[in-house]
């Protein structure tokens, strides 16, 4: 599974982390679904996320932008697809995270890509940015939960410990 930004904030560049701004709820979400949270370094975090089958990107390789807005992408470059999709022909599902994400994809990737492509299943979630406040917090992990683990209940090779939500999420050596 692909889980896509627009492209990272002003916090994120500096740190060289997606969503390092900490009042981003990425990693809360992911530190309850799957024992990946902040408390955690960025490097186990990520590995954790891959153990359980997920990847981040960016819908975006470039844009200029004033501040951190995703309204304010301009100059957009969208990331190479085709080629990651060729490489890691395991994805059977795309998430994005907020809805402008998804909007650039559509507009910017979709009609570029080969058909066999195009029909990745596709779902936009919740924004887990502090700029979206319209959802609470339990909603948006709601969502969040029953989207990805709709395909890791359906997926035979990932752990188990991936299929069932952390409640006390340390990390597992």
């Amino acid at each position: 599974m692909l889980i896509l930004g627009s492209l990272p904030g002003q916090v994120s560049l500096r740190a060289g982390e997606y969503y390092a701004h900490p009042y981003n709820a990425f990693w809360r979400i992911m530190g309850s679904l799957f024992g990946a949270g902040r408390e955690m370094p960025y490097i186990l975090r990520l590995r954790r996320l891959n153990e359980c089958g997920i990847a981040l990107w960016d819908v975006c390789a470039s844009a200029q932008r004033q501040g951190s807005l995703d309204s304010k992408l301009t100059k957009i470059v969208p990331s190479d697809f085709r080629t990651f999709f060729l490489n890691h022909s395991g994805i059977n599902l795309i998430c994005f995270n907020g809805s402008t994400s998804g909007h650039l994809y559509r507009r910017r990737v979709l009609p570029a890509l080969p058909p066999r492509f195009a029909g990745i299943r596709r779902e936009v979630l919740p924004s887990t940015s502090p700029a979206h406040a319209a959802m609470r917090w339990e909603q948006k992990l709601s969502r969040w939960r029953e989207v990805l683990f709709s395909v890791l209940e359906a997926g035979p090779e990932e752990s188990p410990e991936c299929r069932a939500p952390h409640r006390n999420p340390e990390p597992q050596f």
